[in-house]
């Protein structure tokens, strides 16, 4: 475990830079209309079986709207489980459409960098030496 993982978060520091971008933020978070039409654009959400968390909104909903509902205010292991919900379950692809107009992208962006300020790096499931069995058993259906 990393030196970083045992430091205390800097909830001021996240506060910071939830500020810089409040507004453009806040309004797409509140725009999000949970249609669901980022969900059928989402190449992850359609592999993995369509579960929630694999879903562009609930991934923006779950982290960076957790942060700007608790302003900054949470636990190291909240910002973990957000590392990899932005992390695991997407590769920023760009695909996630939205018909208002939301950058999704840009949004999970912003939080992962939120994450990695306070040492929270995520990795994704194909940079841990072998792909997930979720990916195996599709190559093998084939």
């Amino acid at each position: 475990m990393s030196t970083e993982k045992n430091n205390p978060v800097d909830h001021k520091m996240i506060k910071e830079l939830l500020d810089e971008k409040k507004s453009k933020m806040k309004l797409s978070l509140a725009a999000c209309a949970s249609c669901s039409l980022c969900a059928e654009s989402c190449f992850m959400f359609n592999i993995y079986d369509q579960k929630p968390e694999y879903m562009p909104s609930y991934k923006v909903i779950k982290s960076l709207g957790v942060l700007y509902r608790k302003q900054g205010k949470v636990s190291r292991q909240t910002l973990e489980k957000m590392g990899d919900l932005v992390w695991k379950n997407c590769v920023l692809c760009g695909r996630c459409y939205c018909a208002v107009g939301i950058d999704i992208p840009e949004m999970l962006a912003f939080t992962r960098m939120i994450c990695r300020s306070q040492g929270v790096d995520g990795v994704y499931p194909h940079n841990l030496g072998a792909p997930p069995a979720e990916c195996e058993a599709l190559g093998s259906e084939n």
